[in-house]
């Protein structure tokens, strides 16, 4: 979120509601990147998590002023996104769904050896790269809807377990418990499998053709190489260190959404779709 004090963002919220439209702006441009970054951690890939905060910027506009300053504003917009996505079913995985069984067998016992040059004379370190950021969001596909979640709301965005157990209507408790089972499931697979972020055989720089035939990777849209990574601080790193997994997890980087969405926020705003919400 950028980096507006409580005071002045619930300034702009009042202004939105009360039909401010660069203040309404202001308020979406604001959480873009949260949501955005959500999106894709939960759904696996970039055309799936554009059209998800799409849906979901949308649907925090019209339901802005509902938004009464009880909790943080970005715990509100979390609570919104998060049960969006836990049931959103027209991403690619909801259709194909992994196993953390099914994704190490391919990695063990893939032929990866007996497949053409397809890089197109892209570098074979940058389809490495863009194949290791992919990849570990598709891991995370092996995980169900809310641990998933839970997963990434308390390893990427490191919430308090306070404010994420009130987003995902749990106890702190059980929220803690139940992240330190999945953070120690996903760091088991990463050990045994993974040479880029554990003590495994596989090596992206290796398998850039396989997954390239695979359509896992695209030479010609590198969407991840291409997001430049950076920092979007929503809250401070305040989560207890509840099983000394963190440094497990540096795969966990934020991006930085795509311009596309701005423009969709631009063109709905100065569209005739935004005067029908306005008056719903």
């Amino acid at each position: 979120m950028n980096q507006f004090t409580n005071e002045e963002l619930l300034d702009f919220i009042q202004k939105a509601t009360a039909g401010d439209k660069e203040a309404l702006e202001t308020v979406i441009l604001s959480v873009q990147d949260l949501v955005f970054n959500l999106s894709l951690r939960m759904l696996g890939t970039y055309p799936d998590a554009e059209d998800a905060t799409q849906d979901i910027l949308l649907k925090i506009i019209t339901h802005l002023s509902s938004f009464k300053g009880e909790s943080a504003f970005g715990t509100w917009v979390f609570s919104i996104a998060s049960n969006y996505l836990k049931n959103y079913k027209k991403h690619m995985f909801a259709r194909f769904p992994l196993t953390f069984e099914f994704y190490g067998d391919d990695i063990k016992n893939a032929d990866i050896t007996n497949v053409p040059d397809l890089t197109q004379n892209v570098e074979q370190s940058i389809l490495a790269e863009e194949l290791k950021l992919s990849c570990t969001n598709v891991m995370l596909q092996c995980l169900d809807a809310e641990n998933r979640c839970i997963f990434i709301l308390g390893t990427m965005f490191q919430l308090d377990s306070r404010i994420a157990a009130e987003i995902l209507d749990i106890t702190p408790e059980a929220y803690r418990q139940r992240l330190s089972r999945v953070r120690r499931k996903v760091a088991d697979f990463l050990k045994e499998y993974c040479g880029a972020y554990g003590n495994g055989s596989c090596r992206c720089v290796k398998r850039v053709n396989y997954a390239i035939q695979n359509h896992r990777i695209n030479p010609a849209k590198l969407d991840f190489t291409n997001a430049v990574p950076k920092e979007i601080k929503v809250f401070k790193a305040a989560m207890e260190e509840i099983d000394g997994l963190s440094q497990e997890f540096s795969f966990c980087k934020t991006y930085q959404s795509p311009q596309s969405l701005k423009k969709f926020i631009e063109d709905f705003l100065n569209g005739p779709a935004f005067s029908v919400v306005r008056k719903a």
